[in-house]
């Protein structure tokens, strides 16, 4: 309650200093390169079935290249911990919410038998000032199609960074978003629980090298620091990494 009231208090901020923010900060296009690869070589299929899925973070918006992105990073990271081949998929949306991905990412993707997913989502219903009521709802059912899409598959969510520590935004407007991240993570995470899937907890550091150019994406270094920490949930242990 606090965190929804002081929210709306600074709502002016979030208005002015979002406004200059979208005038200035780059609009970056996801990277060159198929969507889709495989890490170790094996005659039989891979083991593990990866399939990355979400907003912009999930289409590698911020690197140059794909293989610079989450879902090979990951996979990598995977394949490294386990010595099994990992075949993995990128399916993201730049500036998607929830409900967008439910919608329109989630049916275009093949019916592969994935094993894996990480859903990377949030940071744009936060960043358009969704209410928790919206979320629940959107959340909810994303995770839903998911599952009942894909059924037996351990899906992994991705929260939001810690807005605070995201270089392209304003002090004031960074608080303003940092404390509708909080309500929202609250929401996602008992949502989650109740659905079968696992909430990742935040990154433990966020840095500055691990940002692309434009202050707010992940660079390269980050993808590599966020597939490490994620890697642990996937594999089912929950010790940061």
């Amino acid at each position: 309650m606090k965190d929804t009231l002081l929210s709306w208090l600074l709502l002016p901020v979030y208005v002015w200093q979002g406004l200059g923010i979208r005038r200035r900060v780059e609009r970056m296009p996801p990277p060159a390169g198929a969507q889709y690869g495989c890490v170790g070589v094996s005659e039989e299929a891979p083991a593990i079935r990866l399939l990355v899925i979400g907003d912009s973070s999930a289409a590698g918006v911020g690197v140059e290249r794909i293989e610079e992105s989450l879902a090979p990073r990951l996979a990598e990271r995977l394949y490294a911990l386990t010595g099994r081949v990992v075949a993995w998929r990128a399916a993201g949306a730049n500036s998607a919410v929830c409900s967008e991905v439910r919608d329109f990412v989630v049916p275009n993707v093949a019916r592969e038998a994935f094993t894996h997913i990480v859903l990377s989502i949030g940071t744009n219903d936060v960043k358009n000032f969704h209410s928790a009521r919206r979320f629940k709802r959107s959340f909810g059912t994303l995770l839903y199609a998911l599952r009942a899409r894909w059924p037996d598959a351990r899906i992994v969510w991705s929260q939001p960074v810690d807005m605070l520590r995201v270089p392209a935004l304003p002090r004031g407007l960074a608080l303003v978003l940092e404390l509708r991240s909080r309500i929202l993570r609250r929401v996602g995470a008992r949502l989650c629980v109740e659905r079968g899937a696992i909430p990742a907890t935040q990154i433990p550091r966020v840095e500055p090298a691990g940002f692309s150019r434009d202050g707010f994406h992940a660079s390269a270094e980050g993808h590599v620091y966020v597939a490490g920490h994620l890697a642990n949930y996937c594999l089912g242990e929950s010790r940061d990494a």
